[in-house]
């Protein structure tokens, strides 16, 4: 830290030097730190079955400052999923379906990175090998993959499928979500959480309500 008076550094220059760093500090690309569901505004919490989880939008311009690319600008919305295990077994997501359900009960599955590239080159189109027959044409991906996308789904994309006990895991799904405020009114919808014993889950309905009411109160 630097000591102003110690140091004898000018205002302007301590002021300059911070300017600095936080562009660097965006640069990082660094996931948030990993801490308990419990402590988020959007979480249920279901006892019995000793799991929390929380979701946490990154909506705005100054949080998608962690990625590469700002995603709002096309239509996309991370989503920070937070999966707290407060039993003494692990629980499996190897069978999660984790959605977003829109105010209007529209659930949509996470985004590939594909599915990003394409929102933000609509007019690219996949190609296709033509086939005789009745047979749909085989799609291939996109040949214009943008780096940057592909570099934020291998950095940030939650990936465990497994929760070991009392452990937290986190990272990020992205979702294509129209609307002007799409979080309004709507949920994220997880099913098909096992536990150890291969039992299915309760499932979770977590309002993003609860994460916007929490925001307008700070």
């Amino acid at each position: 830290m630097i000591q102003s008076g110690a140091m004898r550094i000018p205002a302007f220059i301590s002021l300059l030097m911070l300017g600095l760093a936080l562009p660097a500090l965006a640069a990082d690309h660094t996931p948030p730190p990993v801490t308990p569901a419990t402590g988020f505004p959007a979480v249920e919490v279901h006892d019995q079955e000793k799991v929390a989880i929380a979701v946490e939008p990154y909506e705005t311009k100054e949080k998608q400052s962690i990625f590469r690319i700002e995603y709002a600008k096309y239509g996309v919305i991370p989503i920070r999923l937070i999966v707290t295990n407060l039993g003494d077994k692990p629980i499996s997501l190897r069978d999660a379906r984790i959605l977003f359900e829109t105010a209007e009960g529209e659930r949509i599955q996470a985004a590939l990175p594909e599915d990003v590239e394409r929102m933000m080159n609509p007019r690219t189109k996949p190609t296709s090998i033509p086939l005789p027959g009745p047979l749909p044409g085989i799609k291939l991906k996109p040949k214009n993959k943008n780096a940057e996308v592909e570099q934020d789904f291998d950095t940030f994309e939650y990936g465990a499928l497994a929760v070991e006990a009392h452990t937290t895991r986190a990272g990020f799904l992205f979702y294509v979500v129209p609307g002007a405020s799409p979080l309004r009114g709507a949920d994220m919808y997880i099913n098909k959480l096992r536990s150890a014993d291969g039992e299915q889950l309760f499932p979770f309905q977590i309002p993003f309500d609860k994460y916007l009411k929490a925001k307008a109160g700070n």
